[in-house]
C-alpha cells in the first residue's frame, strides 16, 4: 500500500478540474464527453 490518501470521488473531480483534465460543467455534447465531469464522477464512484 502507498502513501496516498484516500479521497472521495467528488474531491478526485474536484482535483481533475484544477489540472485541465475536466471541465467545470457538462455540456451535454456527445464529442467532448471526454472531459465532461459528470462523466468522470460516474468512473470514479464504480472503480
Amino acid at each position: 500500500m502507498g502513501g496516498k490518501k484516500t479521497r472521495t470521488p467528488a474531491e478526485q473531480v474536484k482535483k481533475l478540474m484544477k489540472s485541465g483534465k475536466v471541465k467545470k460543467k457538462c455540456c451535454q455534447s456527445k464529442p467532448r464527453c471526454s472531459k465532461c465531469p459528470v462523466l468522470a464522477l460516474k468512473r470514479l464512484k464504480a472503480a
